[in-house]
């Protein structure tokens, strides 16, 4: 797939629009967490920039996804480590709070410019008038299936469930067991450590009717009647209906690949390793509908330069950001990794939207929200938490979610008294 020539060309162009940098020797360290495919296509894109600016050198460092924001603190801390870096949206306000990062140079990255072709989520990397990172794409939530598994059970691929209830049968006719009842099959692959936490808060509290946060993103409401019934609907999959289990194969996407789970919903970052996958057959799906509600989460990772990135190398740092938030390296970063481009005019062309594989995704941005994080490890890991008391301790899930939203509540104040 390629978008409109005339996107490449307008990338050309940009690609001096940082300016400031001469032919000299400079070079620069990229930090991104160690993901193949994003591993994979920033190595290429380096490559391009590096043959368009023979005088400055990019050197690429990853670090496994739960090492990495220790690795940088670390590194920043000591006044070491990169000049452009990589984050999620919801690490902004620490690292912004660590002053780990700089405000991007608005003569390269003016605001109005960002504000008309980026999504409205990337708003969010927005702080005291400035923005401090951008990234090259963006995410949505979409269902993927195992055909040959849905044909096994007697369901058709041509029609996907469109509701949560159609969902959950066919999760259940998908689901296998030996002799001694134990499940050698899960219908889905779920665990909420993954993308279920998003689907839970950002998608199943709204579809029962509830939201998960104030507007301003400042009170939890989710300890409602419609968030239990959300989170009751979760685990129910687990205990009651039994089409999944904790840690089945480690991992959804694991179970998934190796044909071991019917569906699971996942991000459009996994395309490009189930591209990849020697004999699985697998179709996009857009997330089910419940009570008429349809929404989404959206999410992404972005770039940012850090503070310590002054003279020669701040200049070679903007010139980099600049060149990897093109319509070309959007591009490109889709065709390896299955993100969609964080401009929306290459998101929504029509290659995208027509495709089967893309456009769930492309549909689930125009419904989807980006939750606002104060401490993303943190909240994540009290939803975990939650699960986990109802799953492992039979705890009442009206209690494990007051618990949850309490503590979640105390962790919202904290920062926004600060």
């Amino acid at each position: 797939m390629r978008i409109l020539k005339s996107l490449a060309a307008a990338a050309l162009l940009a690609v001096g629009f940082a300016g400031g940098v001469k032919a000299q020797s400079v070079e620069i360290e990229y930090w991104q967490y160690t993901f193949e495919t994003r591993v994979r296509a920033m190595d290429e894109l380096i490559k391009r920039f590096e043959a368009a600016n023979p005088g400055i050198k990019v050197k690429h460092v990853n670090f496994p996804y739960n090492d990495y924001r220790t690795k940088v603190s670390a590194a920043m801390a000591a006044g070491q480590g990169p000049d452009v870096v990589q984050l999620f949206y919801g690490w902004l306000d620490d690292f912004h709070n660590s002053k780990i990062l700089q405000p991007l140079p608005a003569a390269a990255f003016p605001a109005a410019k960002i504000e008309a072709e980026y999504f409205p989520m990337v708003r969010e990397m927005k702080r005291d008038g400035a923005y401090y990172a951008l990234p090259t794409a963006v995410r949505s939530l979409s269902v993927f299936y195992n055909t040959r598994l849905m044909k096994e059970a007697g369901l058709d691929p041509a029609k996907p469930p469109a509701t949560l209830d159609a969902l959950l049968d066919a999760a259940k006719k998908m689901t296998k067991r030996d002799a001694s009842g134990n499940i050698t099959q899960v219908g889905i692959g779920a665990g909420v450590e993954w993308q279920d936490q998003h689907w839970w808060r950002e998608v199943l509290v709204r579809q029962f009717g509830g939201t998960p946060y104030s507007a301003e993103g400042r009170q939890v409401t989710y300890n409602s009647e419609a968030g239990l019934k959300a989170l009751t609907w979760y685990v129910d999959m687990f205990r009651t209906h039994k089409v999944t289990a904790r840690n089945f194969m480690d991992e959804p996407q694991a179970a998934f690949r190796a044909q071991r789970a019917g569906l699971m919903v996942d991000g459009n970052f996994r395309i490009g390793a189930l591209e990849r996958t020697r004999g699985l057959e697998w179709i996009v799906a857009p997330l089910p509908s419940h009570n008429g509600i349809r929404s989404n989460y959206g999410s992404y990772w972005v770039n940012g330069i850090t503070a310590s990135s002054k003279g020669a190398k701040l200049d070679a740092a903007t010139k980099f950001l600049a060149f990897v938030t093109t319509p070309e390296a959007m591009q490109h970063w889709l065709d390896v990794t299955g993100e969609l481009p964080a401009r929306e005019a290459a998101a929504y062309s029509k290659s995208a939207t027509e495709s089967p594989i893309y456009g769930p995704f492309v549909a689930g941005l125009k419904e989807a929200h980006a939750t606002r994080f104060v401490d993303e490890s943190a909240q994540r890991q009290l939803v975990m938490d939650a699960v986990s008391r109802i799953l492992l301790e039979n705890q009442d899930p009206a209690v494990s979610l007051k618990i949850m939203a309490e503590a979640e509540q105390k962790l919202l104040d904290g920062f926004y008294k600060k």
